[in-house]
């Protein structure tokens, strides 16, 4: 059986998230979601669940970060080209998001990222050796 990745995300406002998320490229699943939530389809295997704060709540008896002063996570994802890593950091810096660094090309691995609406730090990166 193939495991699948669903990343539970605290957002502040879902309708506004989930449209960042759209406009960066990802589609949403309208069987999951609601007023409380949305289900980003990020690949076939991972699956990003944007909850209110109050929803995400139910998940943990603890506090949600405050993305302003401190880091919650930071989610990397392969992307199949570098085209794809500049695409999506475009897409996400004209639909409201922000960076904090520079494309980065290593030789062996390209990276860039964003910064979502609610301050989550997506990283991206290619890594031309594993696409054969």
């Amino acid at each position: 059986m193939s495991k699948k990745i669903f990343l539970n995300i605290p957002v502040a406002d879902v309708a506004k998230s989930k449209a960042f998320f759209e406009a960066v490229g990802f589609r949403s699943d309208s069987k999951f979601g609601g007023d409380e939530g949305a289900c980003i389809v990020i690949s076939d295997s991972i699956f990003a669940m944007l909850t209110t704060h109050q929803r995400f709540k139910d998940f943990t008896p603890k506090e949600v970060c405050d993305t302003s002063k401190a880091v919650e996570f930071l989610i990397n994802l392969q992307c199949e080209s570098r085209q794809e890593v500049d695409q999506l950091v475009a897409n996400a810096l004209a639909a409201g998001g922000s960076t904090y660094d520079q494309a980065e090309d290593l030789g062996f691995m390209y990276s860039h990222s964003f910064v979502d609406l609610d301050g989550h730090g997506w990283g991206l990166f290619y890594l031309p050796e594993s696409s054969n």
